[in-house]
């Protein structure tokens, strides 16, 4: 497989989590260059990660794993944007910061490079070069994360106070998204 075709397939896979960076840097107070790094590094490890486990489960395991990795993403991400949604709508006299948080960025990693953990099963059976391949989605992910992340910083300026709101609603949207890709299209 070519270098080219890796970084289109690298490319689509870091999507889901250039989306989520965007709401991360929309509603997280402070959010600068260290948190958009930070989160480069959550969403980049998780795509690099992924794909390597999924080329070591191999293609035995692939049904099981299609069967249900749509559900998990679509519930961690709902849960997530849920949250958010809910605390857009309570009232604070005093304005809170919202910091990233690793537990945040570590369920938001996962649910994004999901689809990764099945390309790397597909490599598996292509007899694709593992290392390079997962270096190549990792390291575009981390810069589509920071790219996001910084993206979002200045939407949240123009949006400031529906940021959380709107940010809720692009995680359930990418939640929606996976869960609809895989039930009815089988993707």
């Amino acid at each position: 497989m070519t270098f080219c075709v890796i970084a289109m397939i690298a490319l689509g896979l870091s999507m889901d989590a250039f989306a989520v960076a965007i709401s991360n840097g929309v509603c997280a107070k402070p959010f600068g260059f260290k948190e958009s790094l930070l989160q480069g590094f959550y969403f980049g490890g998780f795509q690099f990660l992924m794909p390597v486990i999924g080329w070591f489960l191999g293609s035995c395991v692939k049904s099981y794993i299609a069967a249900f990795d749509h559900w998990i993403a679509f519930i961690l991400l709902a849960c997530i944007g849920g949250n958010m949604l809910k605390e857009s709508f309570e009232k604070s006299e005093v304005p809170q910061e919202r910091r990233l948080k690793a537990n945040i960025l570590f369920l938001q990693a996962v649910a994004t490079s999901i689809d990764a953990l099945a390309v790397g099963i597909g490599f598996a059976v292509l007899y694709v070069d593992i290392l390079q391949a997962a270096t190549i989605i990792g390291v575009i992910s981390f810069v589509m994360a920071c790219l996001g992340g910084m993206l979002g910083k200045y939407l949240g300026n123009f949006l400031q106070t529906k940021a959380e709101f709107v940010g809720g609603l692009v995680l359930i949207g990418i939640g929606l998204k996976i869960w609809i890709e895989h039930l009815f299209f089988g993707k």
